[in-house]
């Protein structure tokens, strides 16, 4: 496997919190409103996608992508539909983190498209939440600023 540089390490961070977004909706899941079982299901099968082409990406690349770790810690304890829906959108937020690191690490421009698409993507998802949760505004304006 090649040596990687500050865009196959930004790919890594990236793939890493999306790791932790799936182990996070699960508990999303377990604790969210029962009418937004299928908005829950949509996150966190759009960060499964996410995970699976990231790693593909990087295997393409001939970077050794890390394995998902047993387990994440939150941020927070979550025991209801609103912590439920906080655990949410702090998952999206340190996603669309993530992915922002990856546009300014990038070297190549198809690197560059994907996480300007994961970017928005997970801002988009975020804004939905802090909806959720009665947040105004519900948009930020610079997405994914650490």
């Amino acid at each position: 496997m090649s040596s990687q540089g500050p865009e196959q390490q930004s790919l890594i961070d990236a793939l890493n919190a999306e790791y932790a977004a799936v182990f996070a909706y699960g508990i999303v899941a377990a604790f969210s409103n029962p009418n937004r079982g299928d908005l829950v299901g949509a996150c966190a099968a759009a960060h499964r996608a996410r995970r699976d082409s990231t790693v593909d990406a990087l295997k393409a690349a001939s970077v050794s992508a890390p394995e998902s770790a047993a387990g994440y810690s939150v941020p927070f304890a979550v025991v209801d539909p609103v912590s439920a829906a906080q655990l949410a959108a702090q998952v999206e937020a340190d996603t669309a983190t993530a992915w922002r690191s990856v546009i300014e690490r990038s070297r190549s421009d198809a690197t560059r498209g994907v996480a300007v698409t994961a970017l928005t993507e997970a801002a988009g998802r975020a804004a939905t939440w802090r909806a959720i949760l009665g947040t105004d505004p519900a948009t930020v304006p610079f997405p994914g600023q650490p």
